[in-house]
């Protein structure tokens, strides 16, 4: 389908565009995500940091550390939209998008001592927000599309359903 072809493709261009933004230009990137780590540390209980393994939650990443992890996600949201775009396992690199894109959710959700009573950095931050949360929902929608082909668990319900008409033991 063409309409089907044309809308992935459009709806891929802002994870590539986001995507090769970030590898290009990483530092205000790293900068956010490191005060989201920051913020998260403050807020989870000692027993949750704890949890995760490897202990990333309790040590400090340098900041060459943090560039290059921002920059391994851009290169993955490009390369996961990129797919997308192409039409190659579409369904795959959708589900790849939505989850690349759940940290984009985590480093804009609202927190009043980053914005420091700014209004105009607090509506920016709303802004990201809303827009990831739109994408990562696009993106789960568009995971799930099966282009007008029943899903394995129509297949075996059906078959079945086939089976029990015709009597077969």
């Amino acid at each position: 389908m063409l309409l089907r072809r044309v809308a992935r493709s459009l709806f891929a261009s802002w994870f590539v565009s986001e995507g090769l933004g970030v590898v290009r230009h990483p530092a205000p990137h790293a900068a956010d995500a490191a005060a989201a780590l920051s913020a998260w540390r403050a807020r989870l209980p000692e027993a949750a940091i704890d949890v995760v393994p490897g202990g990333l939650l309790r040590r400090e990443l340098t900041d060459r550390q943090l560039t290059t992890a921002v920059q391994l996600h851009g290169a993955a949201l490009a390369g996961a939209g990129l797919l997308l775009a192409l039409g190659k396992a579409p369904r795959t690199a959708a589900l790849l998008l939505a989850a690349l894109t759940a940290p984009l959710v985590v480093v804009n959700l609202p927190d009043k001592r980053a914005d420091a009573g700014d209004r105009v950095l607090r509506q920016q931050r709303r802004d990201r927000l809303v827009r990831a949360l739109s994408f990562a929902a696009g993106a789960v929608i568009v995971a799930a599309d099966r282009e007008g082909r029943p899903g394995i668990t129509w297949r075996v319900q059906h078959a079945l359903e086939e089976r029990a008409a015709s009597g077969d033991d």
